[in-house]
């Protein structure tokens, strides 16, 4: 392309310039993107792919869902493509935020189960398009039995051209293999245009100027190899093929050094993708006159902008990019605390904005370790994305969900029914399979879900741990009344259950200005109201030992009895505790208000550090379970989050002894 940019500012006609090779299809990716960033028109001779422009790729969503069936993954991509076609036509802007962002969707059954909960307030406009949403479903769902009568429904123009012709190329169940060999034109007019062909093209039309690319040994020319059905010992491949692609080749060299009226470049690779050395082509027998060009060698002409300020790096480094760049890597690289590690001005408005914002049990708990990260997470408002494939099993936080919403279900039916304090074992278990039934039903239309088996296995672990948890054999109180997922703080309930208090009613954490809300896993409350125990269901392995605060990675116990106190009065009996029904192991918290004093005194100290712009990396950055270390440098925990820890941890002061606490 260098050498293409050079010859057009010597005045050469872009007619003139051709660039060729034997085999060109393993280098049109790369020239059609070097053509975007060069632009310079590229004529393809022999087409592009019809899957690298958008028509080809409306083309080929569809043929992923005739193919492998509907999910909501392909259909996003197909209305992406296709958002005035057909029976998306009738939908109005924006109608995908109905689809649950988590939910594969990739059985009938999941797509019935969501168009019959639909409402018109779900859509954009409050009008029902349920129909049309439902036609597009089940027209999309007949399979390649009906890929003419899909297509037909939801591409026009090239896209549909495309279609029918890559039906009429090979069969509906492989269209999409059929779609990735099919070509077209790439709408340049060669005779004002620079040629990207094959030599055999070349051959036939010849140019002033020419670059011949990939002269290496087998590459050209090509090897020949004897024909797989016809063996050359049943039929020599001289009479099965008059002229072989070896020949071939060297004929087509050959017309091209003759034919070319100026100049002809001999091109060839020293080395692999994969660094192997590479042989040269016996075409260039004779000839030993080569220029290495390097691949980081100054160039007399840029192809492009990009190439440009690579060539000149005192112009690149006055580009504002690269000086941010730079002075990133720079202070990455040291020891002391720096902006790019979070330091912010004292005060600023946006960090006041999110501590002054109602908190939770996990945001607080990544404001005392990971003080970065709270900012990335609560300012920016950075997320992990969130995967709609169907995983090959359930990770722990799916796993912990799928329990509390068994348990939740669960507890709500029994306390219908006559009280959990009453139920006995075989109640108990039977409102647990019937919760997990329904609750994997709601699962499976919302969530991605493993395969069936590996299902199956997961939703018999969740009904053994919620009877386990359900059926632990604590103090029962006097007269108890149990509810599930409690809300507090203002947060909205997740049913129609009775509620213990006002859940609209702020809860604030004394000398902190705190606002906190949250989801209590378990309350159970004595007949006259004077007890009370909270309890927070963990589904992975217990500690080893006893734990208060664990380093402040433990503080839901505490301020969700807290919360409980705040709101049924201060004359009420509070036990907290952490239940594992995988064992089963109950951590009971001793003293919940020393333990309060202890974490009010952190909070208040994590809160005057963030404010006065101390947005610093803590222990859990860049660990196996921070969910935004790809925004940190590679391998962050091993160099970057060492190298920085010292002075975060002089800078945070009195946050960091948190880490330590028991």
């Amino acid at each position: 392309m260098r050498w293409a940019r050079s010859l057009l500012a010597s005045g050469v006609s872009p007619s003139e310039i051709a660039i060729a090779t034997a085999s060109p299809a393993d280098y049109d990716d790369h020239f059609l993107a070097l053509r975007a960033d060069a632009n310079i028109d590229l004529h393809f001779v022999h087409g592009v792919r019809t899957i690298t422009t958008r028509e080809g790729q409306a083309a080929a969503a569809l043929a992923d869902i005739v193919v492998r069936g509907l999910s909501q993954s392909r259909l996003r991509r197909l209305a992406a493509l296709c958002r005035d076609n057909g029976p998306f036509e009738t939908l109005p802007e924006g109608w995908l935020r109905v689809l649950p962002t988590d939910a594969p969707l990739s059985t009938p059954s999941a797509w019935n189960r969501l168009l019959a909960r639909l409402t018109p307030e779900d859509w954009p406009d409050g009008a029902d398009h349920v129909p049309a949403l439902r036609t597009a479903v089940d027209t999309l769902a007949k399979g390649s039995d009906a890929a003419s009568e899909i297509g037909d429904a939801f591409l026009k123009g090239r896209a549909l051209a495309i279609w029918r012709k890559a039906l009429l190329a090979g069969p509906a169940a492989s269209i999409d293999a059929t779609l990735e060999t099919l070509k077209q034109d790439d709408g340049l007019e060669a005779c004002v245009c620079v040629a990207w062909m094959p030599a055999s093209a070349l051959a036939a039309s010849p140019r002033r100027f020419v670059r011949l690319l990939g002269l290496n040994s087998s590459r050209w020319p090509r090897g020949i190899a004897e024909d797989r059905l016809i063996p050359d010992h049943i039929i020599p491949t001289p009479v099965l093929d008059p002229l072989p692609v070896n020949l071939a080749d060297r004929r087509d060299f050959e017309t091209i050094i003759a034919t070319t009226a100026d100049t002809v470049v001999l091109s060839r690779a020293r080395r692999d993708s994969d660094g192997r050395l590479l042989g040269r082509s016996p075409l260039l027998a004779g000839r030993s006159d080569e220029t290495y060009l390097r691949r980081n060698a100054t160039p007399a002409h840029a192809f492009s902008e990009t190439d440009r300020l690579m060539a000149r790096p005192q112009e690149f480094a006055a580009d504002p990019q690269a000086v941010g760049a730079q002075g990133c890597w720079r202070d990455w690289r040291r020891a002391e605390i720096t902006p790019h590690d979070g330091l912010v001005r004292a005060d600023h408005p946006l960090v006041l904005a999110i501590l002054g914002g109602t908190q939770s049990a996990s945001s607080l708990r990544r404001l005392l370790r990971n003080p970065l990260s709270f900012v990335w997470v609560y300012a920016f408002g950075w997320r992990e994305p969130q995967s709609s494939a169907e995983p090959l099993v359930l990770d722990a936080l799916g796993i912990g969900d799928l329990v509390h919403m068994v348990l939740d279900r669960a507890l709500r039916d029994l306390e219908a029914g006559g009280g959990l304090a009453s139920a006995d074992t075989e109640t108990i278990e039977a409102a647990v399979a019937q919760a997990a039934q329904a609750v994997a039903a709601d699962w499976e239309s919302e969530r991605p879900v493993p395969p069936s088996v590996i299902w199956g296995r997961t939703l018999d672990d969740a009904r053994v741990m919620a009877g386990r948890a359900l059926s632990y054999g604590d103090e029962i109180l006097p007269g108890a009344r149990a509810f599930g997922e409690v809300p507090f703080g203002g947060l909205e309930p997740k049913s129609d259950a009775e509620t213990p208090w006002d859940a609209s009613t702020p809860v604030t954490i004394p000398d902190t200005d705190f606002r906190i809300a949250g989801y209590i896993d378990r309350l159970d409350i004595s007949g006259d109201g004077k007890r009370a125990l909270v309890r927070d269901y963990k589904t992975g392995r217990p500690p080893r030992g006893e734990i208060r605060l664990n380093g402040g990675r433990e503080l839901q116990r505490c301020l969700y009895a807290f919360a409980v106190k705040a709101l049924l009065g201060d004359d009420v009996a509070i036990s907290a505790s952490l239940l594992y029904p995988r064992e089963p192991v109950d951590l009971q918290l001793d003293d919940p208000e020393a333990v309060l004093a202890e974490i009010t005194g952190y909070l208040r100290a994590a809160r005057s550090s963030l404010a006065g712009g101390a947005a610093l990396p803590g222990p859990d950055t860049g660990g196996d379970y921070d969910d935004l270390a790809f925004a940190l440098p590679a391998n962050a925990s091993a160099t970057y989050c060492k190298r920085k820890m010292p002075a975060a941890t002089e800078r945070l002061g009195d946050v960091a002894q948190v880490w330590e606490a028991e």
